[in-house]
């Protein structure tokens, strides 16, 4: 019995974590570039009590065994970079990528960020800048005088000036990937960090290799679909109170115990 306590005990811890983490989907179901998350969980070690193919007799061995199992633990959290919907906007600095890649920004400490978030803007200096004022990378700047911003599929950067009416090529918005972008870091304000787990990044030209296309004046929108968080938060919900009916139920048989001789 005091097993059980302890055993259902991590069953409610983890499916916590469960409920932890579909709050956090269902809290950015309309952050543009989110990705959804999935707790995976896998059972403890198991304690042997017959170990199998145990002799039972002379001539006869356990076919099974008797292992008793000390509970589940969070294993990880997996991220699903499945392409959201794509959302007209016809801002001119709304970009959304359809298919692989990232774009990269350069954050405070120096290091690039990686995001599919693409609601750019312009800064005080005409540099293009995420929302949090980060520099796209590599950097782009839009002189004042030239109207007419235009992004193709592949990034390319051009406006007109309009004394002249020729077309100015302003540089070129270069995209990343990695091997496995679920091993990526997150490190919030829709941004990822490369860790050893993603590998290097890989860069290169929207629409070429492996890379998707930009789309201009539109955003991608979070992945996460609220109908299956809500299922899912339901479902923990229903474990969490089956392991705290368990430990209710160990702490009772513990009482009958502890007044037999009464």
């Amino acid at each position: 019995m005091i097993r059980g306590l302890y055993t259902a005990a991590t069953g409610m811890t983890a499916n916590q974590h469960s409920i932890d983490v579909t709050s956090n989907n269902i809290a950015n179901v309309n952050t543009m570039g989110f990705k959804q998350d999935r707790a995976e969980f896998q059972d403890l070690m198991y304690e042997s009590l017959n170990f199998t193919a145990g002799q039972t007799s002379e001539v006869s061995t356990n076919p099974t065994g008797m292992d008793v199992g000390l509970g589940v633990r969070v294993s990880g959290i997996q991220k699903n970079f499945l392409q959201g919907d794509l959302k007209l906007t016809s801002n001119t600095l709304d970009l959304a990528i359809e298919g692989n890649g990232f774009f990269q920004v350069t954050m405070p400490d120096g290091e690039i960020g990686y995001t599919r978030n693409g609601a750019f803007k312009l800064d005080a200096e005409g540099n293009i800048v995420n929302g949090n004022g980060y520099l796209l990378e590599p950097q782009i700047t839009i002189p004042e005088n030239l109207i007419n911003l235009s992004i193709g599929s592949d990034g390319t950067v051009t406006a007109e000036d309009p004394t002249t009416g020729s077309v100015t090529n302003l540089g070129q918005i270069t995209l990343a990937d990695f091997i496995n972008p679920a091993g990526l870091t997150p490190a919030g304000e829709s941004l990822f960090r490369v860790s050893e787990a993603s590998g290097e990044p890989i860069e290169g030209v929207a629409t070429e290799d492996q890379f998707g296309s930009i789309n201009q004046g539109m955003v991608e929108l979070s992945n996460v679909k609220l109908v299956n968080e809500m299922v899912d938060l339901i479902t923990a919900q229903r474990a969490y109170e089956a392991n705290s009916k368990a430990i209710t139920t160990a702490d009772s048989m513990l009482d009958t115990v502890n007044t037999l001789k009464r």
